[in-house]
């Protein structure tokens, strides 16, 4: 272990300094409580014998310190005392001392503490470790938990969060942005005719491309089924459109073969739809995705593979809409 004995008498420190380092330990010297505390701060300290009295912080002000300062790493505290005062014992225990010495000290007694120390700090160690290890793993299921299992992507739980952090930093800042709902163009007939697991494989290659083709600050998520959602916040109507053709066409760049498609080209196409909000709108999360589900109505009716933007006529549309395939 590295001990920091802190200590204005010189006979003191060589005293318990030749003590510990009989044990195998490495000891570091203070001669005050000032420079104690910058050792305690800067050298990876694992136990601490301090004196009561010293010149600048003494021994339970230490103490005091160390445990509200230094919370993130356990130090094993031993004060020592010429006085054997029960109650001064006390108050150095409620500063933050485990356990304490009376000089002249003795070599039993020294050893007894240090094996303590040396027990209690590995605990502590143990702890932290443990402690670390069940962080990354909360974080990891947290991770999991957020994630589309299919396709890597966002899952819906994700997508609602983020939604409503989006609208409601949109209407905090006065800042618009934009939802586009993309989904498969005759996604059935490709399943028909390949086979369910070639459609597994078909909404992982196209999730691949759309975290790919997606910029900075966007985000997309599985909506469901072969539906996916894109979120664009801060975004201008001309930039989501803009956004929404790019997912297009990188998609029909996969070249896909859907060679039981009835429209061309023969290869897998997502049709789109992108509603906005802007500032000022009464507009909530819900009805933006409706209005953005709504022009992807549109725009399957309009013969697929394209886009369509919301405006005001697909307000009466948002009841009752539903999906061509």
């Amino acid at each position: 272990m590295r001990i920091l004995i802190a200590d204005d008498d010189v006979t003191s420190r060589l005293v318990l300094k030749a003590m510990a380092t009989k044990l195998g330990h490495e000891c570091l010297i203070a001669t005050d409580g000032s420079s104690a505390w910058e050792y305690l701060i800067s050298e990876g300290v694992d136990v601490l014998l301090t004196d009561w009295m010293m010149p600048g912080l003494d021994g339970p002000e230490l103490c005091r310190r160390v445990r509200d300062e230094l919370s993130g790493r356990y130090i094993y505290v031993v004060l020592i005392t010429s006085l054997a005062n029960q109650e001064q014992v006390l108050e150095g225990m409620g500063a933050g001392a485990d356990d304490y010495l009376t000089k002249p000290v003795d070599p039993f007694a020294v050893q007894s503490r240090l094996v303590a120390a040396e027990r209690v700090t590995t605990l502590h160690r143990q702890l932290v470790e443990v402690s670390a290890q069940l962080e990354l793993a909360n974080a990891e299921a947290t991770r999991l938990s957020l994630t589309d299992a299919l396709t890597g992507l966002g899952n819906r739980r994700r997508m609602e969060e983020d939604l409503v952090s989006a609208h409601a930093r949109a209407q905090r800042t006065g800042r618009s942005y934009g939802v586009a709902l993309f989904d498969f163009d005759f996604f059935k007939l490709y399943n028909d005719h390949y086979g369910h697991f070639a459609g597994d494989d078909v909404l992982r290659r196209v999730a691949k491309s759309f975290d790919r083709t997606v910029r900075l600050g966007e985000s997309v998520y599985r909506y469901g089924g072969e539906e996916f959602l894109l979120l664009l916040p801060e975004c201008r109507g001309d930039d989501a459109v803009i956004a929404a053709e790019r997912i297009r066409n990188a998609v029909a760049k996969l070249a896909i073969p859907h060679d039981f498609k009835p429209t061309t080209p023969p290869v897998v196409t997502v049709s789109g739809g992108v509603a906005m909000w802007a500032p000022g709108s009464s507009l909530c999360v819900d009805e933006i995705v409706k209005r953005a589900d709504a022009a992807l109505f549109e725009a399957k009716s309009s013969g697929r593979n394209c886009v369509v933007v919301a405006d005001q006529s697909f307000d009466e549309q948002l009841e009752g809409v539903s999906s061509l395939g």
